[in-house]
């Protein structure tokens, strides 16, 4: 419910809350404020939870789309730069990012090996798709109603493995990337993933970077590079 409050007013339009088969009162919580509740029947997935969400934004006619995780980690006040950044075309995929000013992450509370693992990862990732992020891995995204409609990312995994698929296809069908500075806290109640998670996560991240690379090399076709089929993804509007 902070998360929700912590919203500025009058910079969006709609809330979608996707509830993937948790098990605490989430639902009930969602139900007593004014947003779109869609309920999944079992956990289905991170991946997952972002397809649904995604499609019922894209069926209500949004031309800009906000993730926000709802467990308080990352702060909503900086939602209207971002929508700006898209509006002003700095940008179809707006990153908040933890690391501009570089060390805030650290400051924040962030694990030393993730910000490790972090840096090496968007290294990496930079390097192969000729960017110049400060960051690949924030959970704190906002996507063009273009970007959304041209990346076929229902192909793309139902967990983790999702976010980064959707950089390397923005990357692969031309869109354009901007960053704005975000503040976030770490805490118990945080969602997190574990240690054993995040290293299967990392291997992940590198292998979708390699079949990019292969894929652009046209050696070892990938679907999630291919263009979406007409009518893969539909709207109302």
């Amino acid at each position: 419910m902070d998360t929700y409050q912590r919203i500025p007013p009058d910079c969006v339009d709609q809330v979608i809350l996707v509830d993937d088969g948790s098990l605490d009162q989430t639902a009930a919580v969602a139900g007593t404020l004014d947003l779109d509740l869609i309920m999944h029947p079992h956990n289905a997935g991170y991946g997952a939870n972002q397809k649904t969400c995604y499609m019922e934004a894209l069926r209500l006619g949004a031309d800009i789309v906000i993730m926000l995780h709802p467990d308080g980690q990352y702060d909503p006040q900086i939602i209207p730069q971002m929508i700006a950044a898209v509006r002003d075309g700095r940008g179809d995929f707006v990153m908040g990012s933890r690391f501009l000013p570089p060390h805030s992450a650290l400051a924040g509370g962030m694990p030393r090996y993730k910000y490790i693992a972090n840096r090496f990862l968007t290294f990496f990732e930079n390097l192969v798709m000729g960017t110049k992020l400060s960051e690949c891995h924030t959970g704190y995204r906002a996507y063009s109603r273009k970007l959304l409609e041209t990346v076929p990312f229902l192909r793309n995994s139902n967990n983790f493995a999702f976010d980064t698929q959707m950089i390397f296809q923005a990357s692969h069908f031309g869109f354009t990337f901007a960053e704005v500075p975000v503040s976030t806290k770490y805490f118990n109640e945080a969602s997190s993933i574990s240690f054993v998670a995040s290293s299967v996560y990392g291997l992940h991240t590198l292998w979708i970077a390699f079949r990019y690379l292969l894929h652009r090399l046209k050696l070892w076709p990938y679907d999630i590079f291919k263009p979406a089929r007409r009518g893969e993804v539909r709207s109302d509007k």
